[in-house]
């Protein structure tokens, strides 16, 4: 059955709106109106760091006169810093390469082993210092020094202040290697500046990973100058009939190197043999019959596939490979595999066999979807897990072959899924999933059969058959985004709901300034 998605932008309480009525009282105390400085604890991170050690007798405050010193590879850093601070504070924040003096924001590399994402965070009543090994760890750090700031730091506009930054240290480094979040923009599509604010929203909770779902059977959004009419007629709708659109090689090289700003990588994925009618209803030769299929808007899945016998089939599949893997500096390239109903097991094996080496004769790493795992893919391709359970056959056989294991379950990670029954945006096929849903497992035991060194990371997907806006892209993704990305980041012993709910509750007002629409999960203890 096709569903058509709502048409208007979804907006539910919005703590803006309960700020202009006065207060909202909690526990019998009014809380702060919007822009209200509020008092910061050194623990209030998401996600949560490995080492806080407060000092209640120090407190570093923005002033005026802040500068902020990086040198060498640290001063990009520095900039994208004061590129936060500025708007807010209506300070100059000038970034220098000089000396540390008082009042100062120092940020350096240095030999501390912290590994590539880790980073020391010291404060004290004269200056900030934030070290790491590498530009990724001084990133990483950023993003928390900002949570350490009062919420309104996150605004656009000038506000009164004052901007204190309470003292202690932070040690920090992920768990997991990978943290990834994927936007799907085949059934619906969002342009290079909708992607860009997703990234830039990943980024605050320490995501590595943007996984670009491109191809569908709704829609092909990448150009492939080898075969236009991908893009030219794939690209030309969506679910529910909308225009669809598609991003140019140009546009999609902005989307890499954005990210890359962000120190993020871009995962592509070209989802085959299946979820491929947008590809047959543009070249009616990858069909077995040579007949192209109309354009398809609805929602359902498995009924497409690639003809397996045609040897025309592998020069397209070669031809997307090579030229997506030559606009991609990432070592992964995506190849889907899922839900291929419509071809059989023999002809499947059949087809992988012959596509993953393409993979590797392009200089990337291949990664499916668990099912792809039937057809034996090499020791070094990555499994990415969607099922509902907590354990598959394939999964111990991939571990036993030297995969390594993406684990996204759809009833714990998927952003799609529904909050509760009256949640009008999303989809339920895996369960609904509220905020502690998304936070109650673990990713390096949740397996059977997988244990934790076989575990690459975690992923957060978001699939858009009901989803048209960036509205409606943060309803869905945001509380549950931080939730996935703490327990991607955060070692196992620092998972707990009581703690999480009370630091993600914090983020709440930050959001708010940012102009984040957001689900008030009644699970959560918002300001």
């Amino acid at each position: 059955m096709t569903r058509t998605p709502p048409r208007t932008a979804v907006r539910r309480v919005s703590l803006l709106a309960t700020a202009l009525t006065g207060a909202l009282l909690l526990g019998g105390t009014a809380a702060p109106a919007l822009g209200t400085p509020q008092e910061q604890d050194l623990h209030d991170v998401v996600p949560a760091p490995e080492s806080v050690r407060p000092d209640p007798g120090s407190t570093f405050e923005l002033t005026r006169h802040t500068k902020i010193r990086a040198a060498g590879e640290a001063a990009p850093v520095g900039e994208h810093l004061a590129g936060l601070l500025r708007p807010s504070t209506g300070f100059p924040i000038p970034v220098s390469r000089g000396q540390v003096k008082d009042g100062a924001i120092a940020l350096s590399l240095d030999g501390r082993d912290l590994g590539p994402e880790g980073y020391r965070l010291d404060v004290d009543d004269d200056v900030v210092r934030l070290s790491a090994q590498t530009p990724t760890g001084l990133f990483r750090g950023v993003q928390t020094l900002r949570q350490l700031l009062p919420p309104a730091i996150e605004s656009r506009t000038e506000q009164p202040g004052p901007w204190t930054v309470p003292g202690g240290e932070i040690v920090d480094r992920p768990r997991f290697g990978h943290r990834s979040a994927m936007l799907d923009v085949a059934r619906h599509f969002f342009d290079v500046e909708q992607v860009k604010r997703y990234i830039d929203q990943l980024a605050q909770y320490k995501i590595n990973r943007l996984h670009l779902h491109l191809t569908d059977d709704q829609g092909w959004r990448l150009e492939i100058e080898s075969w236009p009419r991908l893009t030219e007629h794939g690209g030309s709708t969506e679910v529910g009939g909308g225009p669809g659109g598609f991003y140019t090689q140009a546009e999609y090289t902005e989307i890499v190197e954005y990210a890359a700003s962000r120190h993020m990588v871009v995962i592509p994925e070209i989802d085959l043999p299946g979820h491929t009618n947008a590809a047959l209803s543009s070249y009616a030769e990858l069909n077995c019959d040579g007949v192209a299929p109309p354009l398809y808007t609805g929602i359902e899945v498995g009924f497409s596939s690639l003809c397996v016998d045609k040897e025309i089939t592998y020069r397209f599949v070669e031809d997307v490979i090579r030229e997506v893997a030559a606009l991609t500096p990432g070592e992964y390239l995506h190849i889907g595999g899922d839900e291929a109903h419509s071809t059989t097991d023999e002809d499947y094996r059949k087809f992988m066999q012959r596509v993953v080496p393409m993979v590797a004769k392009y200089g990337k790493t291949a990664v499916g979807w668990h099912e792809y795992a039937k057809a034996a893919p090499p020791a070094g391709a990555v499994v990415q897990y969607w099922g509902t359970e907590n354990a598959d056959p394939l999964l111990p056989e991939a571990v036993a072959r030297g995969n390594r294991i993406l684990v996204s379950p759809a009833n714990k990670s998927y952003l799609d899924q529904k909050y509760h029954e009256g949640t009008e945006l999303g989809l339920q096929w895996a369960g609904l999933t509220e905020v502690a849903d998304a936070y109650g497992w673990d990713p390096g035991s949740y397996l059977r059969g997988v244990p934790e060194e076989a575990v690459l990371g975690v992923e957060a997907p978001l699939w858009s058959e009901t989803l048209e806006t960036s509205d409606h892209i943060e309803f869905m993704a945001f509380p549950r985004l931080p939730a996935i990305a703490e327990l991607g980041w955060s070692q196992a012993e620092h998972h707990d709901w009581e703690s999480f709910s009370r630091r993600l509750a914090a983020q709440g007002p930050r959001w708010e300034h940012q102009g984040i629409d957001f689900y008030r999960s009644e699970q959560v203890p918002w300001p």
